[in-house]
């Protein structure tokens, strides 16, 4: 049963704005749709089809490898529209813009593909039928072929190569094209973009122009302008011989269309000329296109000078009271209207001053206004003032004043007559004493306590404690402060030599408030703030006390799991620089599991361990022969074991870092007497099973180990570069302490004086590396 065509196009409808809110569903959207509204489909959804496709390979957010393979799917489809006989011009329009829009990744898939024969074969029967249709199509699609052509004419054209050798980067145009390319050669195709654009400019050269061809031309020209230089004197010089105005001595009389065409065509000549001027104004056409742009204002002005003036003043008076008339017309002005009469009762200052009946200016309060406007209004209004009409203003004011003095004073005569026989009475040099004023006191009545004021002090305010948060807001609040602090590290600048704190016990962690202290502060957030808290850490011994471990777990352990988890992915981004931090904080995590031993007595798992072989195992696949951050890495760890040294020796499987492998365990045999034994061990372990690593070794195990090299190896033919399973590891070798040796040569004593600082660690090494 077939879908009808207005449910299909709100389906469209529907995944055109999938595609506009995610460019990433063009691929699956654009292939869908084809095979919809293809040349067999209804009108509508060819219309749908044709303006999504024009709208889709006009998208910036389509990738240019996306529009070139899509390009080619859409070849085929243009073709059999624009095929169609007395195809709907709203189609016709649609894909005229889409070819223009995939003319150059075609031309660019075209460069890369020569063999790709019938590609061609199709975008140039798209070409040839576009350009037939320029002469003889509507308006609408005569524009669009005006801008199919300008794109073919900007690809066909040489444009500038910014890197030859990345062509992708690059503009289309006919510089990428080879000379021998067997579909395109450039021979053929430049000559025909300067047809084209002969074509496109000789719209300027005919008797009557059209208008809108004229627009759309100059608004394609100001492209090809600024992209191709060899070509824009060519168009500037067409562009300064045409003239907008010349059909105004054809055409009689001017009509409204006829001035607004010109009008229009005067405008975008300006535009595109003033834009040019702009970008260039010391160009070798700058001083003509000056000339042009002032003839063409003066142009303007000769022929729309009657609707740019202003309307004159009328003839006759349009009231008849002409001043000239007005005696001999016996008109009079009429009466200037009365104040108003002063309301009955008190009068106010507003009221007395007012004369006019117009309740809007009478309520406007004039306070509102800012005194620098009053007095620029005022200043003005009083110098063009009628004299008459003030005149009468001051003596409506001044009579009014009189009245209201009148009335003020009949009312003081009242209580004076009311006076009477009292006027005996009077005492002028009386005078009450203190007692007498004291006895008018006490005879007053009580004062009222319900009348007394409130007493309004506030007391103490406290704000309310914030709700306790639930385990997951703490973690996830933990985890955002966490990324904030590790995204201000990246972009703080190392601690200079002045300010770094020098090295020793009496100095103070973190107290500089520079990059070092906020790695103080981080690492011991991950080691020292939850300690005692991770019960997740202890040895499980049975299945009982395994689920009450289980049950136990709280935010405060997997906090600090991630901030351990990154803190190491921020040392692994940058491992040689950042070996500093790894060491510091493997430090913490030695010194934290040797508390939590002492004061749990409980078997616990060594974080220290755990993450040491972690950082090992991840900066190991990246190590060259000329590496030291290993050996500075080794060295400075507070403990080793046999697995470290294992995987020191699993280094020798690549013979070009035997070196590395052996340098490292000999820096440790000096330097380091509490592993001493078990490094020999490793060196003896390379001499045996390694071949490449067997004359290196040698050396060092003839001065600490020369019994070995006198033993005649069981089998050295089949000698293999794989290290048998070691024994189940020993408990951590502690060098935090390390025991005094007695005999120490003049060389190891050197290199350990040397080790202290980190100023002296390049020479050891390379002492190290001349020994071996």
């Amino acid at each position: 049963m077939a879908v009808p065509v207005q449910n299909q196009l709100s389906q469209l409808d529907a995944a055109r704005q999938l595609v506009l809110a995610d460019a990433g569903l063009y691929p699956q959207i654009v292939q869908g749709i084809l095979p919809i509204v293809g040349a067999n489909a209804h009108l509508e959804l060819r219309r749908w089809g044709a303006d999504f496709l024009a709208e889709t390979f006009s998208s910036p957010q389509l990738a240019p490898q996306e529009k070139e393979r899509f390009s080619i799917l859409v070849l085929q489809i243009l073709r059999e529209l624009l095929e169609l006989p007395a195809e709907d011009d709203g189609v016709v329009k649609s894909v005229i813009q889409t070819a223009a829009s995939i003319y150059g990744p075609v031309i660019r898939y075209i460069i890369s593909n020569p063999h790709d024969s019938p590609t061609w074969d199709r975008i140039a029967a798209i070409k040839s039928n576009i350009l037939r249709r320029w002469d003889t199509a509507s308006s609408g699609v005569r524009v669009c072929c005006i801008k199919f052509a300008q794109r073919v004419v900007q690809v066909q054209t040489p444009g500038i190569v910014t890197d030859p050798r990345r062509s992708e980067q690059n503009e289309v145009s006919l510089a990428l094209v080879p000379r021998d390319h067997p579909l395109i050669p450039p021979s053929r195709l430049e000559p025909e973009a300067l047809g084209l654009l002969d074509r496109l400019l000789n719209v300027f050269h005919e008797e009557t122009s059209d208008p809108i061809a004229v627009d759309a031309t100059l608004n394609c020209l100001g492209i090809l302008i600024r992209t191709r230089q060899n070509i824009a004197t060519r168009i500037l010089n067409a562009i300064l011989n045409f003239n907008p105005f010349k059909q105004a001595n054809l055409i009689s009389p001017m009509t409204i269309k006829a001035k607004l065409q010109m009008k229009s065509m005067e405008r975008t000549t300006r535009t595109v000329l003033l834009n040019v001027l702009r970008r260039n104004d010391s160009g070798p056409l700058a001083g003509r296109i000056k000339q042009y742009v002032d003839r063409l204002m003066n142009a303007r002005l000769e022929f729309f000078d009657e609707g740019s003036r202003k309307r004159g003043l009328p003839s006759e008076p349009t009231d008849g009271l002409d001043n000239a008339k007005r005696m001999r017309l016996g008109a009079d002005l009429p009466d200037r209207a009365a104040p108003p009469p002063l309301p009955p009762g008190p009068i106010s200052h507003a009221q007395l001053f007012t004369l006019t009946s117009d309740r809007g200016l009478s309520s406007f309060d004039v306070t509102q206004l800012p005194l620098d406007l009053i007095v620029r209004i005022t200043l003005p209004v009083l110098h063009h003032i009628d004299q008459e009409a003030l005149d009468l203003a001051v003596s409506a004011v001044r009579s009014r004043i009189q009245m209201v003095r009148k009335v003020q004073a009949a009312q003081a005569q009242v209580p004076t007559q009311a006076l009477g026989d009292d006027e005996e009475d009077y005492e002028p040099d009386f005078e009450p004493t203190r007692e007498q004023v004291l006895n008018q006191n006490n005879n007053l009545p009580p004062e009222d306590p319900l009348l007394e004021p409130p007493d309004l002090a506030l007391g103490p305010f406290k704000l309310p404690q914030p709700p306790p948060l639930t385990p997951e807001e703490t973690q996830q609040i933990g985890k955002g402060t966490i990324s904030r602090v590790f995204s201000m590290m990246s972009v703080l600048d190392d601690p200079s030599a002045s300010r770094r704190q020098k090295p020793g016990l009496n100095r103070l962690a973190g107290g500089s408030f520079d990059k070092d202290a906020w790695m103080t502060l981080i690492t011991r957030l991950a080691t020292r703030a939850p300690a005692g808290l991770e019960e997740g850490d202890l040895v499980v011994n049975n299945e009982e006390e395994s689920n009450t471990a289980v049950a136990k777990e709280n935010p405060n352990r997997s906090l600090s799991d991630g901030i351990r988890e990154t803190l190491w992915k921020f040392i692994i981004e940058d491992f040689r620089v950042r070996i500093p931090i790894a060491i510091s904080w493997l430090n913490e995590e030695w010194f934290n599991d040797r508390i939590q031993s002492q004061a749990d007595k409980r078997p616990r798992k060594s974080r220290y361990e755990h993450w040491m072989l972690k950082i090992l195992d991840s900066i190991l696949p990246f190590l060259d022969a000329k590496d030291k951050v290993l050996i500075r890495f080794l060295s400075e760890i507070p403990a080793l074991d046999e697995r470290v040294l294992d995987r020191v020796k699993g280094l020798a499987r690549d013979p070009e870092r035997v070196t590395l492998a052996v340098n490292a365990l000999h820096y440790l045999i000096l330097v380091r007497p509490p592993v001493r034994e078990i490094c020999i061990d490793a060196m003896e372990d390379l001499y045996r099973n390694y071949e490449d690593a067997r004359l290196p070794s040698s050396k060092i195990l003839k001065k600490v180990r020369p019994k070995v090299l006198d033993e005649t190896p069981s089998n050295p033919s089949n000698a293999t570069v794989s290290t048998p399973p070691p024994p189940p590891p020993p408990p951590l070798v502690n060098v935090k302490s390390p025991t005094p040796v007695a005999s120490q040569s003049e060389e190891k004593e050197n290199l350990r004086s040397a080790s202290v600082n980190g100023e002296g660690m390049k020479a050891a090494l390379d002492r190290v590396a001349a020994a071996g």
